[in-house]
């Protein structure tokens, strides 16, 4: 198979042979092999001004507007606290020290390795750096879907469009934490995956270095093993049933993949906790039932909202594309689908799942329709000149230091942090769920944080539930911890309840927070 080959194509009769674009594979989106210094920098402008990276631009530019917001997860606090203490301590965290209510109980940093990246570019930029890590991890992200797609259909137009389209549903999960790599990292997972498929096998080799870096950084390198294994499986043997075919692999190529998915597996207990991290997902999914059902980002796909309708929108326009066009798939390719869009039906954080595993097939249905890219009627002046004011916009509408510190108020209690260092209020104090990263990282003790598996084994998770939703003996919880003051967020139903109760007072209130002390 050449590497413009199209391995979903529609069925035909046998004998007849399938029709490929012309010229618009992924060799277009690098640089020509050229001789002479001359040729090699007219060459290089050429490929950097020419149609497919006019595109790659305008997928960044759509990126920078989404992420120049700088979208702030509750956890990004804690996770920078931890990089900036192994930083300066030289040691990474076995207990915790950052909660009055569990301080001493076993804690590992199960994404340490992301911790640390994220605690050095604060150290070196702060949080106007972290800002600028988050935009460019976004475009870094989204420009790897576009190659992959683009490879994947052998379409420039139709990978930007189907990366154009579904990063919108992966936008919601674009913010500073470690899942943002593991994100790469399975894009990266597929693209050499792809390239095997296509008979070029040196990219395969890179996998096991890459696994030994992801189980450092974030438990979802257990969905890049299973794409690595349903793909060696898928290759066992040779058939087609219906729209689904698998080619066998030759005896060189089985041997190989079976090599490099052991390989990833014996790379997975080289951490410094030992093993303890490559089982973390399954502790995870089995031994976490309030963290799971109660955390947002783990609740089942919300369909009646514009994300929730555009993955309905886009599974169905699939199916339709099927009936339609009577396309065939491979066997690998249909199981990480179907596997995709269940585990994004049942928790609505594996759109980052589903959007590489559907990325691909939608761009090489998009490639029926989209003529191909032909390099000799390219505009390189007018690319040029699409860039070159892209590039421009962007710098000119970059966040400025006093846009981030705006955006971090808007959502959390930076004023409320204020005031609690100016003045004497009581502890130990509870502090709303939202909060707690950000009152680690500002180096408060807090009742709880977003380490919700420390928190569950320890009890306290379900204690504050208790108090959060006001189920019965949600006071009795303030005072069995001996509680003195509450950091809740304004107006929330804990709130209402003690401004109206004679034993609490509240100090302090502004548009993000509250702080309430015992009479």
């Amino acid at each position: 198979m050449s590497e413009a080959d199209i391995a979903m194509r529609p069925q035909r009769a046998p004998g007849e042979t399938a029709a490929l674009p012309d010229g618009d594979t992924l060799t277009n989106l690098r640089e020509p092999r050229v001789v002479g210094t001359d040729g090699t920098l007219s060459a290089l402008a050429r490929w950097a001004f020419s149609f497919p990276a006019m595109l790659a631009i305008g997928l960044v530019a759509r990126v920078f507007y989404e992420a120049r917001g700088f979208f702030v997860d509750p956890d990004f606090w804690w996770h920078v606290k931890v990089g900036q203490d192994i930083l300066a301590t030289h040691h990474l965290p076995t207990t915790d020290s950052y909660s009055f209510t569990v301080n001493g109980h076993p804690w590992i940093a199960y994404e340490w390795l992301g911790d640390l990246a994220f605690g050095a570019v604060a150290r070196w930029g702060g949080l106007y750096g972290l800002a600028v890590m988050l935009i460019v991890l976004s475009c870094v992200v989204v420009l790897t879907l576009y190659a992959y797609a683009t490879m994947r259909s052998g379409n420039s137009k139709a990978g930007f469009v189907a990366a154009g389209l579904l990063c919108s549903l992966a936008f919601a999960s674009f913010s500073m934490r470690p899942q943002m790599f593991g994100y790469l990292f399975l894009i990266l997972v597929l693209i050499a995956l792809e390239r095997f498929h296509q008979r070029k096998t040196r990219a395969l080799w890179f996998l096991p270095l890459l696994f030994l870096v992801w189980v450092n950084v974030h438990g979802s390198f257990i969905i890049g093993l299973g794409a690595l294994f349903a793909h060696l499986v898928a290759g066992l043997k040779g058939f087609r049933v219906g729209a689904i075919e698998a080619r066998p692999w030759t005896p060189a190529e089985r041997i190989q993949l079976e090599l490099v998915f052991l390989l990833s597996l014996a790379v997975l207990p080289l951490t410094p906790y030992g093993a303890q991290l490559a089982v973390y997902p399954f502790d995870m999914a089995w031994s976490q039932p309030l963290n799971v059902s109660h955390i947002l980002e783990w609740q089942p796909m919300p369909f009646n909202i514009a994300g929730g309708k555009l993955f309905l929108g886009v599974v169905l326009g699939l199916f339709l594309a099927q009936m339609a066009l009577r396309l065939t798939w491979r066997l690998a390719e249909v199981v990480l689908l179907f596997v995709g869009i269940l585990m994004a039906c049942l928790h609505v954080r594996f759109l980052l799942v589903f959007v590489p595993f559907f990325a691909p097939l939608f761009g090489t249905v998009l490639a029926r329709w989209l003529p191909a890219y032909q390099p000799k009627k390219d505009r390189f002046v007018l690319n040029a000149i699409l860039i070159t004011a892209a590039v421009a916009a962007m710098v000119h509408y970059f966040p400025t230091h006093k846009d981030i510190q705006k955006i971090v108020a808007r959502d959390y209690p930076v004023d409320g942090l204020k005031y609690l260092r100016t003045h004497s209020v009581p502890r130990p104090m509870f502090n709303t769920y939202g909060f707690g990263g950000y009152l680690v990282y500002a180096h408060q003790k807090v009742f709880l944080d977003g380490r919700g598996d420390l928190y569950e084994r320890g009890g306290v998770l379900s204690d504050y539930l208790t108090a959060s939703l006001l189920k019965p003996g949600a006071l009795s919880v303030l005072d069995r911890y001996q509680i003195q003051s509450c950091m809740l967020a304004r107006g929330e139903p804990l709130a209402v309840v003690l401004d109206a109760s004679p034993q609490w007072k509240r100090l302090y209130i502004d548009n993000v927070s509250e702080i309430f002390v015992r009479r």
